[in-house]
């Protein structure tokens, strides 16, 4: 008996190793405003799992704002692997989808504000990410990382009440 629960400890942990990234899903959840039928101003934050085993313990965050009229998403985010390649951890890209798959993991909107309040929000997140001062760190523990940077643009931007899970890991890197 003793093997056998092993041997299912095992192929679970390596079930939840074995993803490969290169095929895991991307696509849209479907729970973003579409930018072409919604013309005001929105402000997205999701959270997924991390990729692979990691998920079992920790979610990587992202923020996307539309400014008004907007056809695309600026999506903001932290990712370790471009330091190890001589890039900024912090990036920025323009998206129709900002409710994408994190490689395999279906996203949870976190936060939603839209009209004039979210309007009003975006020039102080987009100072705040201009002033992050960890954009070229990544550390998965204790941080500075992706959940490091949503608790950054939250104690810059307290008006967004933005409100991270337990499974933030790093989120405290930034008291």
């Amino acid at each position: 008996m003793k093997n056998g629960v092993m041997v299912l400890i095992l192929a679970i942990f390596v079930s939840g190793c074995a993803n490969n990234w290169r095929t895991a899903s991307r696509e849209s959840a479907g729970i973003a405003p579409i930018p072409s039928e919604n013309k005001t101003a929105v402000i997205e934050v999701y959270a997924a799992d991390a990729f692979s085993w990691r998920g079992w313990f920790a979610v990587h965050p992202w923020i996307a704002i539309k400014e008004p009229n907007a056809t695309e998403y600026t999506v903001y985010e932290v990712i370790g692997w471009r330091v190890k390649r001589g890039l900024p951890a912090l990036r920025s890209y323009l998206t129709e989808t900002p409710d994408r798959y994190w490689y395999g993991s279906k996203p949870e909107k976190l936060l939603s504000i839209q009209g004039e309040q979210a309007e009003q929000l975006i020039p102080k997140i987009k100072t705040a990410v201009e002033r992050y001062p960890w954009a070229n760190e990544y550390s998965v523990f204790p941080g500075p990382n992706s959940n490091t940077f949503l608790a950054w643009i939250g104690l810059q931007v307290p008006e967004l009440e933005l409100d991270l899970p337990l499974s933030a890991i790093g989120s405290g890197y930034a008291d």
